[in-house]
């Protein structure tokens, strides 16, 4: 009975623009989970050092109190104005990274694959596992910070999985998200 009332739960929450809303101010979709960092406000700039022309290291991320019901989290970082935001043709994976576990409230800056016991590594368009931070080709785009909350741990998979890949496992599953965006530019391009 539970997985058709989640998907009931979910069907009447996009009717109704609730569950997969875009939220502000790093907010969770209908919920008071929030997602932050204190390396960039909502919607602000990324430092450098969290970029490709940088020193690529994550940012560091916190989260408010999950639902009810959280067993464990997942969390994507995507660039939806790749590779021009003026003409984007492509979604750009960042960080793919899931069963992080419900006990905790954050990450550490400069999270390596492997650290975080029982979390699993998905693989970026980097085509490796853990974060890739930004090198946009043109123009300031948009770095989406995604984090849901999950009523399950996820099956580990066989390999990493990708973004597409980790959605499909995700299915069903998921309590709330939180979002953060960042943007950022490369001097001089």
């Amino acid at each position: 009975m539970k997985p058709i009332r989640s998907w009931l739960s979910l069907l009447l929450g996009v009717a109704a623009g609730v569950a997969f809303a875009a939220p502000g101010a790093g907010e969770g979709a209908g919920t008071g989970f929030k997602l932050t960092s204190p390396a960039f406000p909502h919607d602000g700039l990324m430092p450098v050092r969290h970029t490709g022309d940088g020193a690529d290291l994550s940012p560091a991320l916190a989260w408010t109190e999950p639902p009810a019901g959280t067993r464990s989290f997942a969390l994507i970082a995507n660039d939806p104005d790749a590779p021009d935001p003026r003409a984007p043709r492509l979604v750009w994976v960042h960080w793919v990274l899931y069963n992080i576990p419900a006990t905790l409230r954050g990450l550490a800056e400069g999270y390596r694959p492997g650290a975080l016991p029982g979390a699993r590594d998905g693989v970026s368009d980097f085509r490796r596992p853990g974060y890739g931070g930004p090198q946009p080709p043109i123009g300031t785009h948009r770095y989406f910070f995604k984090l849901y909350a999950l009523d399950a741990l996820l099956p580990e998979a066989k390999a990493p999985p990708t973004q597409a890949q980790l959605e499909k496992l995700m299915a069903g599953h998921i309590l709330a998200r939180a979002e953060l965006v960042g943007r950022y530019g490369r001097p001089g391009r």
